[in-house]
């Protein structure tokens, strides 16, 4: 279970494909801290388990079916993902409730200024728009965000400059693929 707050960038080592499990190694800061063999991380928004710890990298078998279904699957050395620890008993919730288990994935139309703010708008396939609810929450590649609008099979959200600054919506735009997972308390 996580929050979708990122606690930091990881970049990309290596994504090692094989036939049945693929290896994803990403260089990482705190995520490294306090984690062991069998834990989860979310990366981008996808749970994956942690399968070994050496120095600074976080290594995870990925299944093909996950490379298909996320945009892990697009990733290059050298680029940037998101990283989040799983939560702890106790914790404070600052985002929702994020399960890392992607619904689908949705593709920037345009990310421009809207109300003088910035503003991503996101295409999904159409049949996962009734869970897509005005001022609900949304984990966009992780990250917890809040609907601002909604309109057929596209919605919106705005984005404060720490975001930006923070996690991957900064290097993306028009036409990037981004992982979806609907808010677990508003699914039907």
């Amino acid at each position: 279970m996580f929050s979708g707050i990122i606690e930091e960038l990881g970049e990309v080592k290596g994504l090692f494909r094989q036939r049945g499990l693929s290896c994803l190694e990403v260089k990482a800061g705190i995520s490294v801290e306090g984690v062991r063999i069998g834990d989860s991380i979310a990366v981008n928004g996808v749970c994956l388990t942690i399968t070994k710890i050496s120095d600074s990298s976080l290594f995870f078998d990925v299944m093909p079916e996950t490379l298909k279904i996320t945009n892990l699957g697009q990733l290059k050395y050298k680029d940037k993902v998101n990283l989040e620890r799983a939560l702890k008993v106790g914790d404070r919730i600052s985002g929702h409730f994020v399960s890392g288990h992607i619904d689908c994935c949705g593709v920037i139309k345009r990310k421009g200024i809207r109300a003088e703010n910035l503003v991503f708008d996101i295409v999904i396939p159409g049949k996962f728009m009734q869970n897509i609810v005005l001022k609900g929450s949304v984990a966009i590649d992780g990250i917890s965000l809040t609907v601002a609008s909604k309109k057929s099979n596209e919605f919106s959200v705005f984005v404060i400059p720490h975001t930006l600054k923070n996690t991957t919506l900064g290097f993306k735009g028009p036409s990037s693929k981004v992982n979806i997972e609907l808010d677990m308390l508003l699914k039907r």
